[in-house]
């Protein structure tokens, strides 16, 4: 992946992305207790990656998680900051975290890793399995399609994946998905999926 150039698309387009999915209210409500099945009564610290305007960061603290919000736009980490005083957002980047092996109980992905190529998804899966405790949960946003495929995403190319072969690569990287949410497309919104897993191994 290109990281800087995604950096700079999603910077370009900070402030529209904010003021059309910078809150829960865009978040389809399946969505918002799917993620909060899964992530919020974790005991332990949960990264919320590529948190964006950090609404879902702030979504998981409301319901108790220690959630910190860590994104590579500096438009959306100050924003986060300004819009969401209480919580934790921090600037960087997802392929290489600033944290200790084991050390976190959970990681939201929602829709943070669409842009990435399949050859790099399992760079990225690994530095993930790295960081969680064993038994801690990853939730992961998808777009879906009927094969691994680029598409032309509003703000930069980004992948649709089937349901089956990314939770292939999840299984690859050591997590066991647990349960997932699908959801078509509905004329303004692509297909999309969710998917829970658990870190397991040492």
């Amino acid at each position: 992946m290109d990281t800087e150039q995604v950096r700079r698309a999603y910077a370009a387009a900070a402030e529209l992305y904010i003021a059309l999915l910078g809150t829960t209210r865009q978040v389809h409500a399946d969505d918002l207790a799917f993620i909060g099945r899964h992530l919020a009564g974790r005991p332990g610290p949960v990264l919320d990656l590529g948190c964006g305007p950090g609404h879902l960061t702030a979504h998981l603290r409301s319901l108790g998680a220690d959630a910190t919000g860590v994104d590579m736009v500096g438009e959306f980490v100050d924003y986060a900051r300004a819009t969401h005083p209480g919580g934790r957002y921090l600037l960087g980047s997802m392929e290489r975290l600033a944290v200790a092996d084991h050390r976190v109980a959970g990681i939201l992905a929602w829709g943070s890793v669409i842009h990435l190529p399949p050859p790099d998804l399992d760079g990225v899966l690994a530095e993930f399995r790295r960081v969680v405790a064993p038994g801690g949960r990853l939730v992961v946003g998808i777009f879906v399609g009927d094969e691994v495929a680029a598409f032309d995403h509003k703000v930069v190319t980004a992948w649709r994946w089937p349901v089956d072969a990314f939770s292939a690569r999840l299984a690859r990287a050591g997590f066991t998905e647990v349960e997932r949410l699908q959801r078509p497309g509905d004329g303004t919104r692509r297909p999309h999926a969710a998917i829970a897993a658990i870190a397991t191994g040492g």
